[in-house]
């Protein structure tokens, strides 16, 4: 594609502040009013816990059915966020500097103490923007579910596009199909995500609200989003295509599975897993199911998933495989951040873990 046209996609556009504007409002919205499961999240320094309400499954059904109403009678159009791809990722980018400035301010100015919003200030203004001062500040509602709602409808919006130009296929199909399921879970076992990284260690920065606004939406989204499936055809043989729903399969069980175990233990460390009483290190350390066959396993799960929605594109070019590399590195550098908080938490139980479950992502590999 031209740069010059892709220079000029990139300007933001009005009807790109009105479509964000009503994404963040309905979040606030729906997230506050709808019904949803109550969940505390895990319990912070000083003791206290944070209350969820976990209704993202609720909002976004709700969002999509409004959706396609609006469409029936001629209010929306449904390949509105494809058309604009571009320029709704340079705005979306540009609020997300705003927010995480207005993030930064109010914490600078904060005097609570309480562990959730206690400012970390390092007097770095670029790192202390960068990964955040406060740990679970509120914004407008903002919150890990608005980047998978926005992955999700990117998705849908090419394959109207897809559909409206009679280019739907057996690979965008496949494609469309392995990340609704994928987003679906997600919001079906959402309160998990209450007891994970981003949750319970990562200060909410600029690479945070990036991250979820942005990356997730826009790149997770590459194979179809970057005039991949829409413009190039691919064909999968049978063979292919069973390969590729393996692979999903498999790295949805482990992904799954892992998590559900690492959950389930954090709420019951009696509770059985896979059948046997769970081995527990120091108290703290489950070293069995997923958890006893690498220390991060459900990376693992996590990159086959990834693997599995560029697979559709075939081989011809590495383009769509940006997710799942970039997943790789990101993830290889969270574990070694985590290995590194966990040493340094957990001393020497920490040794004895690693001396009982040697690998840290992929067994007899990494």
């Amino acid at each position: 594609m031209d740069l010059g046209l892709i220079l000029n996609g990139l300007i933001p556009s009005w009807s790109s502040v009105a479509i964000l504007a009503v994404f963040f409002v309905y979040l606030a919205i729906a997230g506050s009013i709808l019904p949803g499961k109550i969940v505390p999240g895990v319990t912070l320094q000083d003791g206290t816990r944070l209350q969820y309400r976990c209704n993202g499954l609720v909002s976004l059904l709700l969002l999509i059915t409004l959706l396609g109403v609006a469409a029936k009678i001629n209010v929306v159009s449904l390949t509105a966020i494809s058309d604009r791809g571009l320029d709704l990722l340079s705005t979306t980018f540009l609020f997300s500097v705003l927010a995480t400035l207005l993030l930064y301010a109010a914490g600078r100015t904060s005097r609570n103490q309480g562990s959730s919003l206690k400012p970390h200030i390092t007097g770095d203004l670029i790192h202390d923007w960068w990964f955040g001062i406060q740990l679970n500040p509120h914004f407008l509602g903002i919150d890990l579910k608005a980047g998978m709602m926005g992955w999700l409808l990117i998705n849908l919006s090419v394959l109207a596009r897809s559909i409206e130009d009679a280019t739907l296929d057996r690979s965008m199909i496949l494609f469309q199909i392995f990340c609704a399921l994928y987003i679906l879970d997600y919001f079906v076992y959402e309160e998990y995500m209450t007891s994970t990284w981003d949750i319970i260690a990562e200060r909410l920065g600029f690479m945070l609200v990036f991250g979820d606004l942005v990356w997730i939406p826009f790149t997770f989204s590459i194979q179809a989003r970057a005039w991949w499936l829409l413009h190039n055809k691919v064909e999968l043989t049978t063979a292919a295509v069973i390969a590729n729903c393996f692979v999903f399969i498999i790295g949805y069980l482990v992904f799954r599975g892992a998590n559900k175990q690492k959950h389930v233990f954090k709420k019951n460390p009696k509770a059985l897993i896979w059948g046997k009483p769970p081995k527990v290190i120091g108290g703290n350390l489950l070293a069995s199911g997923f958890w006893g066959i690498a220390r991060h396993c459900n990376y693992l799960g996590d990159l086959l998933l990834a693997l599995s929605f560029s697979l559709p594109c075939g081989i011809s070019s590495p383009v769509p495989y940006f997710y799942p590399i970039y997943l790789l590195i990101l993830l290889i550098w969270r574990e070694r951040r985590d290995e590194a908080r966990c040493a340094e938490k957990y001393r020497e139980i920490w040794g004895e873990y690693r001396r009982l479950v040697p690998w840290r992502i992929l067994p007899y590999i990494y």
